[in-house]
């Protein structure tokens, strides 16, 4: 009995570590492999139900928030070089990655039927937000990093958890966030994961019963603005200033179409799986 218990925590922790790939790579999210893995259903439920059974489900839960922070800081570190010194052409690898989940994302969209109106949201979220997102950056730049920053981060990270298919990096990555928080996972900085484990904790207990309320009613209408912001924000984390060209070549342009072709096969498969194991 003992054993099995302690096997079934160490199951629970791994899950925990594959669970960050979705907290920390662009085009993965933590909804879908929480999915995948079996964790989903019963995370949405403890989140929207948080005072029923806290205590079982806090301890069940434990090692996969454990095993999260150990994935967090194992893969910050290669990830922090790969931007570092291959920005432009790691960026589209993670384009590719996001536009692999489209189909499954736009699929998911349909699921309750489509009307007009539904396409009409998508276009108007992609050009409100198209517009609004690139003017931001030329208005305002990228974010400052800073307690409040890391809170959104937290936020955002969040909501890939909630909603499976919702990628939060790629977010981040347009409002300057990303690599900066990479650095602060990889040296374990306090200062770093204090403030987004708040935004965390605060979004998924203000917005879990919300978002289940609005996926069930509204479903639709949800996934086509989800869509629309996935979209603007795939396409803008490719484009300047995100994306920086200085020193960009035939090679680079090549790696770049190549990792481009490989993000999208593995963005297909995660979705695949994700289908598999819903």
């Amino acid at each position: 009995m003992e054993n099995q218990i302690i096997k079934n925590w160490i199951s629970r922790f791994v899950k925990g570590i594959f669970i960050a790939l979705g907290f920390i790579l662009p085009g993965v999210s933590g909804g879908v492999l929480a999915a995948i893995l079996g964790l989903y259903e019963r995370m949405l439920d403890f989140m929207a139900h948080v005072r029923q059974n806290f205590k079982r489900d806090f301890w069940y839960f434990l090692p996969v928030g454990l095993g999260g922070i150990v994935g967090i800081i194992l893969l910050s570190n290669p990830l922090s070089y790969l931007l570092t010194t291959y920005k432009a052409v790691v960026l589209w690898g993670f384009a590719g990655a996001i536009v692999g989940t489209l189909p499954t994302l736009f699929k998911e969209s349909s699921k309750t039927g489509r009307h007009w109106s539904d396409w009409l949201v998508l276009f108007a979220t992609i050009i409100i937000g198209g517009v609004f997102l690139y003017n931001v950056a030329g208005l305002v730049g990228q974010l400052p990093v800073n307690f409040f920053s890391w809170l959104l981060a937290g936020g955002l990270i969040a909501l890939g958890v909630i909603v499976p298919g919702l990628s939060p990096s790629n977010f981040l990555l347009y409002l300057g966030l990303f690599k900066p928080m990479i650095q602060g996972f990889k040296r374990a900085d306090p200062g770093v994961f204090i403030p987004i484990a708040l935004g965390g904790l605060v979004t998924l207990l203000l917005l879990s019963k919300i978002m289940h309320f609005l996926i069930r009613q509204y479903h639709a209408k949800v996934y086509h603005v989800i869509l629309g912001i996935v979209i603007v924000s795939t396409v803008l984390i490719i484009v300047p200033p995100v994306a920086d060209y200085s020193g960009f070549n035939l090679v680079s342009g090549i790696a770049s179409a190549l990792l481009f072709l490989i993000g999208t096969s593995i963005g297909l498969w995660m979705s695949q799986l994700e289908e598999k194991y819903k």
